[in-house]
């Protein structure tokens, strides 16, 4: 394998932001090619962890290029509708998703309509949106209404009631915060050919530690495969904001946000992404305010987050692998 190390630089002070370089230069420099499914090959590493205090409002939003949070977050409000057509985030200009359900048209129709037109359609035509917009069974669907059965006495079974997972948590948080059931799991088994994209961003576990007024919620997320360049930053973000809307909605003070990675890796076509931010410092301390406490976990609007002292570098744009 072809070397591409990058100069280290001066760590002295570490700045949180430094682990997540720290573990993208590691995996340029040290992981293995692999092809993958994508065809367009990645370096990857087993198994990463990184860790973030989100005390007094802090947040791990990168400096090193610019995080569109405002997206990630209208993203996380959506996947707590339990919405799963890509229409509600196509209205608010939110185009992360729109690759999977054009991907899929094309292939299914012969139609080469351009990502361009296809979205368009979609925002003006709910009809189209309705037939081709949906993703399947993805995040949101499992987190708020994972499908149940139930046994009949002919030996048959018939569809149950949903499980809100989310609510469950919010509730055992408040009323049995020693658990260790404290779960939300969007690996659904027997759903994930059904899905345009398997979770990701899978396992959310959350832990309250000490008692009292300081009691803090502290939230472990498992993520089985990691677009480090690309995902990373919002998945840091977005488990990050929904832990802080769950400390808020079970007077808890925001504590530790672990992230732990399976299959952690860069995109061999993001080279110039990754030698650009490994160049750069990181700078400034951004944190988050929630302006209002809404009456429930699924009440949060976008206008209830602001965000202060976050001047980032600028974005660096990079291919997503479909």
């Amino acid at each position: 394998m072809a070397s591409h190390a990058i100069p280290a630089l001066n760590t002295q002070t570490r700045h949180p932001e430094w682990q997540y370089l720290d573990l993208m230069r590691q995996i340029w420099e040290q992981g293995g090619e692999r092809i993958d499914r994508t065809g367009i090959g990645t370096r990857s590493i087993a198994g990463a962890m990184l860790r973030f205090d989100l005390a007094d409002g802090a947040m791990p939003l990168l400096t090193t290029k610019r995080v569109y949070w405002k997206t990630a977050t209208r993203e996380m409000l959506w996947f707590l509708t339990g919405e799963t057509n890509i229409r509600p985030l196509v209205l608010q200009g939110v185009k992360i998703w729109n690759e999977w359900p054009h991907a899929h048209y094309v292939k299914a129709t012969g139609h080469d309509i351009s990502l361009e037109d296809f979205v368009q359609r979609i925002a003006d035509d709910a009809e189209f949106a309705a037939q081709w917009g949906n993703l399947g069974p993805v995040y949101g669907k499992q987190w708020v209404d994972w499908p149940t059965f139930r046994y009949r006495p002919d030996g048959l079974y018939e569809p149950g009631p949903g499980i809100n997972q989310v609510a469950q948590v919010v509730d055992s948080l408040r009323n049995n915060p020693g658990s260790r059931r404290h779960i939300i799991e969007g690996w659904n088994v027997a759903q994930l050919d059904q899905m345009a994209l398997p979770p990701c961003h899978k396992t959310y576990q959350f832990h309250v530690s000490g008692e009292g007024e300081g009691a803090r919620l502290n939230c472990m997320l498992y993520q089985r495969s990691c677009d480090v360049a690309l995902g990373l930053p919002f998945n840091l973000w977005s488990a990050a904001l929904l832990q802080r809307m769950m400390a808020q909605q079970c007077d808890l003070q925001p504590g530790e946000l672990v992230w732990m990675g399976g299959d952690v890796h860069l995109y061999l076509n993001h080279e110039h992404l990754i030698t650009e931010q490994l160049a750069r410092e990181p700078q400034g301390h951004p944190r988050l305010e929630i302006t209002r406490h809404p009456i429930s976990i699924f009440e949060y609007e976008i206008n209830d987050f602001v965000v202060h002292d976050y001047a980032p570098q600028a974005h660096i744009k990079a291919p997503v692998a479909v």
